[in-house]
């Protein structure tokens, strides 16, 4: 394959592999394991997480190399700020027949339930996340399909470091709760249920969840002091 499709297809890997919660925030991305595993060089290893780096995944840290980025709580309510406008203009922008739209999202629940199922921990996380993506992509909204994979991509990071109590079974019964309003035609319906659907999501977030340096930082404190002595 040649240079840019390479450079492509290692960013593409990195933010599916975020999306199925195999990467976790914090983790270290080494350049030379990645060129091992992808079979080429690290030149073009260093411009694939370049990439990601301007879209908000992967930070460089000085004599320490690339690492999953860890948003925020900010970060994390930026992003579904984001989401909530983007899904709900496409789904007020819904006017074409909505049969075969219907059709693709119930194959798609059809695909998440079955891994539900299967206690299949990874696909179960990217195809609820990749619920979102397939939507917009279905509505015919292409463009916006590239830039709702990178917001779900955030939020799922942030999903994976606040550690959500937003249960799979929840989603997937949400998505089809979406979907029942798309096949009534009832888009209006579908918004509301969109909106209602990223509000569970974000509310189930813990925005007092450690991080891994906070934990760190709590696991060396001293003890406190006993009958006014101290150790």
């Amino acid at each position: 394959m040649n240079g840019a499709s390479s450079q492509t297809q290692i960013a593409q890997q990195v933010v599916e592999s975020i999306l199925a919660q195999k990467l976790a925030p914090g983790e270290r991305l080494g350049e030379q394991a990645l060129a091992t595993l992808f079979g080429v060089s690290r030149t073009l290893v260093r411009e694939a997480l370049m990439q990601l780096q301007a879209r908000g995944f992967v930070e460089v840290r000085p004599r320490r190399g690339w690492y999953v980025v860890e948003p925020s709580v900010e970060d994390a309510r930026d992003a579904f700020s984001a989401r909530r406008i983007v899904e709900s203009g496409i789904l007020a922008e819904a006017g074409r027949p909505l049969q075969a739209v219907v059709r693709r999202l119930r194959q798609h629940i059809a695909q998440e339930q079955q891994a539900i199922d299967d206690a299949d921990a990874a696909t179960r996380a990217f195809l609820l996340a990749d619920f979102h993506v397939c939507l917009a992509e279905a509505l015919g909204h292409r463009s916006l399909s590239g830039i709702l994979r990178d917001l779900t991509a955030r939020t799922t990071l942030a999903a994976s470091l606040y550690q959500s109590r937003h249960e799979a079974s929840q989603s997937c019964a949400e998505h089809a709760a979406i979907v029942e309003a798309l096949e009534r035609g009832d888009t209006a319906l579908a918004r509301e249920r969109m909106l209602t659907h990223i509000g569970h999501v974000e509310q189930a977030l813990d925005s007092q969840a450690p991080r891994s340096h906070d934990r760190l930082r709590d696991s060396l404190a001293p003890l406190p002091a006993r009958d006014g002595t101290r150790g």
